[in-house]
């Protein structure tokens, strides 16, 4: 079957050295060597996936500018309150002053709890970003970050939360991928929403059983190879 194929050969880091993955995975590989923490890990990804919208190598240019701000040393930065704060962009139409209030509230859910593995993506959503509780977005960048830290097959995806089942998983749905997946006859629906997602992802758990989001690399594979 092409997407198992194309599956198994897009899972792998040589398409995302160019990709936000890159930034939790460094912190992921200072953690193994007891030179950052979990924190660390978990504060990278979420920060990169917010950035995680546009030309990969323009967000993988602001991600840079993000973590040299916090001198590579995400969880202290977060918690020590102090954060840059200006209307200058750091990314696209996000701006200095929403990274600011996001660490805030990152600090403020770090005082009261050791991770956010447990955390619902409706919950990140309103306690960390600060949006209105919508129970029908897709919510894609959170989505990615919770890809990022569930799937553990030591490819591209990180698996720092052993505590998840990789099959609860949702598909990052952003246009792209909404795109692929209405051209390949998964999807009918014209809403990038939360429940053209989880029809994407139950039509890959009759694939991937196990690891649904698997099928974000077919996707992903069929968007560079142009296959249909």
């Amino acid at each position: 079957m092409v997407l198992i194929q194309l599956a198994g050969k897009f899972n792998d880091l040589a398409y995302f050295t160019e990709d936000p993955v890159t930034f939790p995975r460094r912190f992921a590989e200072l953690s193994a060597r007891g030179e950052a923490s979990a924190k660390d890990v978990e504060v990278a990804g979420l920060l990169s996936a917010h950035l995680a919208w546009g030309r990969r190598s323009m967000i993988v240019r602001d991600c840079n500018r993000m973590f040299e701000q916090m001198d590579w040393k995400p969880y202290d930065y977060v918690m020590r309150g102090k954060y840059r704060d200006e209307d200058a962009s750091l990314h696209r139409t996000v701006k200095w002053s929403e990274f600011s209030a996001i660490c805030s509230r990152m600090r403020d859910f770090y005082n009261a709890h050791e991770t956010l593995e447990r955390t619902a993506a409706d919950d990140i959503r309103t306690l960390i970003f600060g949006q209105k509780s919508d129970l029908k977005a897709a919510n894609k960048k959170i989505h990615l970050f919770r890809r990022w830290m569930v799937r553990r097959d030591g490819i591209v995806d990180i698996g720092l939360w052993r505590g998840t089942d990789p099959a609860e998983l949702i598909i990052p749905l952003d246009t792209h991928v909404h795109t692929q997946a209405r051209e390949m006859g998964i999807t009918e629906r014209n809403a990038t929403d939360f429940r053209t997602a989880s029809q994407i992802t139950d039509y890959f758990r009759h694939i991937f059983p196990d690891d649904p989001c698997l099928g974000d690399f077919a996707l992903f594979g069929l968007g560079v190879t142009g296959k249909k």
